[in-house]
């Protein structure tokens, strides 16, 4: 490659890849990194969650009305639930008060807005709460509720119902083993809600629930209107007219349906995802703006867009932005919020009134454009002739001129879940890397969401397989088109994303190098060990254990230490119960013995996921660190 006099004067450095010089410096993520979640609006009132990295992963709730905005709890309240420990839909608010759990007894507090003064209306006691709902005709709040006091492994589940009068509390639904999203109809006389049972996670198969209730707002009878095994249904959600939506994954796409009274009819028919994996309690895609239209968001080849939905004429109108990732849908008197971020832009409230879209929190970019690479969406022909998808990061800083005649390093990223996906707008920590110098491969292998159910279920029984086919085949593709260095690739992933890494490094040749954060090297161990919510989830993925022993062992790298010949980074937190630091343990103590070059970092405070900003800061620059040795070892 000849450069020109001209070209040189444009660059202020010529460097090897992976080594540039970058503006966005691990201090400068957390900086950026207050993460938004959960809006509500009452009256004029709107509420949000702030997680700030800055306060040790506090979550903040934050109030806005008539151009005010303040926290509501100083410092160091924390709202945050840990019910099937990933959480959600921590708090309510209404007109009057403001129910919230606290973080550190994980008891159920009443806020009174007008006094601001506080008490607990549910009991001290190993109990965990989420996914309220209001009901005014009864003065009763409903919630979702764990109980742990008699086992703490299996805490059984059960939706009740707290009298704000007296303080006491009456169990309307039990029996099942998880429940989420009770709603009562806007005339009080029906409860819709979720459940479903082990081994079925929430994007397997779920119920719909529907219930009559009597004059004290208990169940009279009830019946199941949607859902099965092989069902996925997802946010039910009464209309302002009192009727029952939710979302269905029968036709193979997650579309809207409605409740006509003897059957689920649909709302539009289209193959395009309306809802997520229920991870966490409270998701949110669609809302209604009145009775007539539903404001909605909706992924199609791994983009998030937003519509308007013609109730009476099932019309679906597509809002023409520049999101790539949309969620949180929350709507009130014709208006809607919303959390969406564009391929330049980080994740930032939105409100939705009169066909406009105008930003509510500012989360300016600290970098110009010239910094960031933006994603481009691939298909390729995986290793056993399917076909998989992932979106592809080029190096991109304005002040550097690649070193002529080479290729780029190559990060593959592996989602959590691994039912999820990748996402596709703003991520420093992509940007992170890709403004070093490094090409970054982020793969929704077969068994990610977005593309239907038949995809989502491609991943059944073929976890450690299919997923590192796909990761393989990503790499090859971007090898065969002269996109990278063959030489010098890398994989990493965190939780589910990290078992891929490890299974990806011990089960084929591809990669030179590793990074396993909180990830999984032991499947029977996680079989044996980890919450109820997941506890599970490996019998569709895997097998069921332990008839299929032999199978989880046969994808377990830590029996298959042998064949790893390329070093790890680990990064684990100590506090974890979803992957338990032994994982990461039983193989550090494996590679070391077997003369590899490996590196355990562990975070005595942190647990699953990292939160805190010194954590996060050191976890990367760790990591960094990590690939540049090891690379320039090659």
């Amino acid at each position: 490659m000849r450069i020109h006099q001209q070209d040189k004067a444009r660059f202020m450095n010529i460097n090897q890849y992976g080594h540039w010089p970058s503006p966005i410096t691990p201090e400068l993520l957390t900086a950026q990194g207050v993460r938004i979640s959960d809006p509500q609006a009452v009256g004029a009132r709107l509420y949000w969650l702030e997680t700030r990295p800055q306060e040790k992963g506090r979550n903040v709730l934050v109030c806005e009305s008539a151009d005010e905005r303040n926290d509501i709890f100083a410092a160091p309240l924390s709202i945050r639930t840990r019910a099937q420990e990933y959480g959600g839909s921590s708090y309510l608010a209404t007109e009057t008060f403001i129910f919230y759990v606290q973080d550190s007894d994980q008891r159920l507090y009443q806020y009174d807005i007008a006094t601001q003064q506080t008490k607990p209306v549910s009991p001290a006691g190993a109990y965990r709460y989420a996914d309220f709902c209001y009901n005014p005709q009864h003065h009763r709040l409903l919630a979702v509720r764990e109980n742990y006091n008699e086992d703490a492994h299996n805490p059984a589940a059960d939706i009740i119902a707290i009298d704000l009068h007296n303080l006491t509390m009456t169990t309307l639904v039990q029996g099942a083993d998880f429940y989420s999203n009770p709603r009562i109809s806007p005339d009080g006389n029906q409860l819709s809600y979720l459940r479903w049972y082990h081994p079925q996670m929430p994007w397997d198969g779920t119920e719909c629930v529907l219930a009559q209730l009597d004059n004290h707002g208990n169940i009279a009878h009830e019946k199941i209107i949607a859902g099965s095994k092989t069902e996925s249904i997802f946010q039910p959600q009464w209309s302002p007219d009192n009727q029952l939506y939710f979302v269905s994954d029968r036709n193979n796409w997650w579309n809207i349906y409605y409740w006509n009274g003897n059957d689920a009819e649909i709302i539009v028919a289209t193959d395009a995802e309306f809802a997520t994996p229920q991870w966490v309690f409270g998701m949110s895609t669609y809302g209604f703006l009145n009775a007539q239209e539903i404001f909605c968001c909706y992924s199609q080849h791994g983009f998030w867009q937003i519509g308007v939905i013609d109730i009476a004429n099932k019309k679906l109108q597509k809002l023409p932005t520049e999101f790539r990732d949309i969620s949180a849908i929350h709507c009130n008197n014709n208006r809607a919020w919303f959390l969406a971020a564009s391929a330049i832009q980080g994740s930032q409230l939105q409100r939705y009134s009169d066909h406009t879209i105008n930003a509510v929190t500012h989360n300016n970019s600290p970098v110009t454009q010239d910094y960031i690479a933006r994603a481009e969406a691939i298909t390729f022909l995986t290793r056993d002739s399917e076909s998989a998808h992932g979106f592809f990061y080029r190096p991109t800083n304005v002040q550097i001129l690649p070193t002529p005649d080479s290729l780029p390093p190559l990060v593959v990223m592996c989602h959590g879940g691994p039912t999820g996906a990748t996402e596709t707008g703003l991520n420093l920590k992509i940007q992170f890397w890709t403004s070093r110098g490094f090409a970054v491969l982020d793969v929704n292998y077969r068994g990610s969401t977005g593309y239907g159910r038949q995809y989502r279920d491609r991943l059944k029984n073929n976890w450690g397989i299919t997923d590192v086919i796909d990761a393989c085949s990503g790499v090859d593709f971007l090898i065969a088109h002269n996109l990278v260095d063959k030489n010098r690739v890398a994989i990493r992933g965190s939780s589910a994303g990290g078992y891929t890494v490890l299974a990806a490094l011990t089960f084929s040749d591809v990669f030179k190098a590793g990074a396993s954060l909180y990830g999984i090297g032991d499947l029977e161990a996680l079989a044996k060990d980890t919450h109820k919510f997941e506890a599970h989830y490996l019998d569709s993925l895997v097998g069921a254990y332990p008839q299929e022993q032999a199978i989880y062992r046969a994808r377990s790298p830590i029996h298959h230490i042998e064949h790893l010949n390329c070093p790890v980074i680990f990064l684990q937190g100590l506090q974890d119960k979803v992957v338990p630091p032994a994982q990461a343990e039983a193989m550090v103590n494996a590679l070391t013995a077997k003369g590899i070059y490996t590196e355990y970092v562990t975070f005595a405070e942190e647990a699953h996921g990292f939160r805190q900003a010194q954590t996060i800061q050191h976890a990367l620059e760790a990591e960094l660190a990590f690939y540049q040795k090891v690379f320039a070892d090659l």
